[in-house]
């Protein structure tokens, strides 16, 4: 879907893309990074409204530099930022938007009352939009990238804004997008669980350089550490210090706390500790152990599993040095 190959954009005291490369297949994408990582300029290039200083990308076969009308018209985009006219209803808005996107009068209101019934604005679609939430506005935008039936949409930072219903919601609109439609998606955010729960793929920048592009599957593989999550009781009103001590005399070695990391009594809190190699299965003795101490002691077992890895863990590593 998408071609990028060293592209680099620089500004007077900045450069927002650094030597980047990297490929985009149909599905859901993640563009994750920092505020100011160069996730915005990147969109722009794409989409043909800002020159690249080096570099090539293209969008559907198309060359950025030279076929960003042919690029707008296949593809849809949500800006980040708040750009609505207040004064004009939401069907007026995306009837617009279809129209400019060429398809004709009529189509263009079927297709806009279509994506708003989608979109879940249907019986709001006459209000005018000054006086919608947030996430109404969001959800304007994402129905005008969708109206024209691209095949592939780029939205920037769709759940800005936004309270945690409200990002839950928009979060299943954008795996719906490709879903029941089959449209690609390439979704920036800097939220690094909701790129988790939604995406097919994650890519991963940092001061315009790419760090990792992986599928959703690798960053979240499971690794070598058991949580285990206990409750307090009367008669260990810390259960997890109670549970290490346990742990310790059954031969295991379970992780020591954080400094002040301490939470508050009648709280569930975690135990972790190594268990074996991260592709295989965990001994099963050691799973055994753990479970029979818990019971032995009285504790109340809110569950255990094997921690999985998150994409925070990649903007850790490059501050340590690990990564490239």
């Amino acid at each position: 879907m998408i071609a990028i190959e060293s592209l680099s954009k620089r500004f007077p005291r900045v450069t927002a893309l650094d030597r980047l490369t990297v490929g985009i297949e149909p599905g859901v994408t993640g563009l994750v990074g920092a505020n100011g990582a160069g996730k915005s300029t990147l969109i722009k290039i794409l989409l043909g409204l800002s020159p690249a200083t080096e570099g090539a990308a293209s969008v559907l076969g198309m060359d950025v530099a030279t076929q960003g009308g042919a690029i707008r018209e296949r593809v849809g985009y949500m800006p980040e930022h708040d750009c609505l006219p207040p004064d004009v209803s939401a069907t007026e808005f995306v009837v617009h938007m279809a129209r400019m996107s060429g398809l004709p009068a009529t189509a263009a209101r079927e297709r806009t009352a279509d994506t708003l019934r989608h979109v879940g604005l249907y019986e709001e679609r006459y209000r005018p939009m000054g006086g919608y939430s947030t996430g109404m506005k969001q959800r304007v935008k994402l129905a005008q990238a969708l109206v024209h039936d691209p095949r592939l949409v780029l939205l920037d930072e769709p759940t800005n804004g936004l309270d945690p219903v409200g990002r839950d919601e928009m979060l299943g609109l954008i795996r719906r997008v490709h879903t029941d439609f089959g449209i690609s998606v390439l979704v920036t955010s800097h939220l690094l669980g909701e790129l988790e729960r939604t995406s097919d793929h994650i890519v991963v920048i940092d001061g315009g350089r790419l760090l990792r592009s992986s599928s959703t599957a690798d960053f979240t593989q499971r690794t070598a550490v058991l949580a285990v999550e206990v409750t307090d009781t009367d008669a260990y009103p810390d259960g997890t210090a109670v549970l290490r001590a346990a742990l310790r005399k059954g031969g295991l070695d379970p992780h020591e706390p954080a400094p002040g990391s301490a939470p508050a009594p009648g709280a569930g809190h975690l135990v972790t500790l190594d268990i074996g190699g991260e592709s295989g299965d965990a001994d099963e003795s050691v799973l055994d152990t753990v479970r029979d101490t818990v019971a032995e002691l009285g504790l109340g077992l809110v569950r255990m599993e094997r921690r999985r890895h998150q994409i925070s863990e990649v903007f850790t590593e490059r501050s340590t040095g690990d990564v490239a």
